[in-house]
């Protein structure tokens, strides 16, 4: 369901307004570092399809097409691109022959790890040089956020096993 900023209260513009600032600063933060940070071999948009495969291992690519808002033919260009650089891998889902599963390769997992530590490595400076309170704010703002991000999207919580997932705060 589209909300418009028009129809929202002026809290949730307000916060809207927030969110995209933030993400527009963590754009230039992340830049800022990118001499030390991992050479990207991937767009954007590659990144955006190993995000997702990471959240949902095994989907298929209807659902990768759904989840990015994109064409099955725009996705399936991504995860063309993906493969040729050994970061993905399709295979036939066990359940259903027809179908194709998508899943990283060790090697697409090796480069969100790399490029998560040095965001994580980025981000940690600058948390560092907030106060207690509104660390703890930022906390309980982000994991509501990421839930209602996870209940939208319909995507799980990454997987808590990983190297660089935060376990607790």
């Amino acid at each position: 369901m589209a909300v418009h900023p028009a129809d929202s209260p002026p809290r949730f513009q307000d916060a809207a307004e927030v969110a995209r600032e933030v993400i527009e600063l963590l754009d230039v933060l992340l830049e800022h570092g990118r001499d030390a940070a991992p050479t990207a071999p991937v767009s954007s948009s590659q990144l955006r399809v190993m995000y997702v495969l990471d959240r949902g291992e095994g989907i298929n690519l209807r659902t990768l097409s759904e989840v990015l808002g994109a064409t099955p033919s725009s996705a399936s260009r991504l995860c063309d691109r993906l493969q040729a650089v050994g970061f993905i891998r399709r295979g036939s889902n066990p359940l259903n022959r027809r179908e194709v599963e998508l899943k990283l390769t060790s090697r697409g997992r090796s480069h969100l790890y790399s490029l998560r530590a040095h965001r994580e490595e980025a981000l940690l400076a600058t948390v560092a040089k907030m106060e207690p309170g509104a660390r703890g704010a930022l906390l309980d703002g982000l994991a509501g956020f990421r839930k209602a991000v996870d209940d939208e999207t319909g995507l799980t919580q990454p997987r808590m096993d990983q190297p660089g997932t935060a376990q607790s705060a």
